[in-house]
């Protein structure tokens, strides 16, 4: 029953962070990107002595803010590497510079 709840709230934190960040996943990703922004939430928060982090994922408000914000700044640093990946433009061929 505890996965079932996992499930859940992760899907709703990654429904949640997809709406802010303009983005739309399928519900596989949602979930992902749900559960694993709760734990960036929850460490991120650990690391700033905010204590109200450590229910991150769980169903209650701080949690989900938390995972929300977890999951934002998970999203933030996925665009933030696909656009390094991207390549250069290149010049096109036609244009000759003298």
């Amino acid at each position: 029953m505890e996965w079932l709840i996992i499930i859940l709230v992760g899907a709703l934190i990654g429904w949640l962070a997809g709406q802010i960040m303009g983005g739309g996943g399928g519900w596989l990703m949602n979930i992902i990107i749900g559960i694993v922004g709760s734990f960036v939430g929850r460490f991120l928060g650990g690391l700033l002595g905010i204590s109200s982090a450590a229910s991150a994922g769980s169903f209650s408000v701080s949690g989900i803010i938390f995972g929300v914000i977890g999951a934002l700044i998970l999203m933030f640093l996925f665009c933030l590497r696909k656009h390094q990946m991207t390549p250069a433009v290149l010049p096109s061929l036609t244009q000759r510079t003298n």
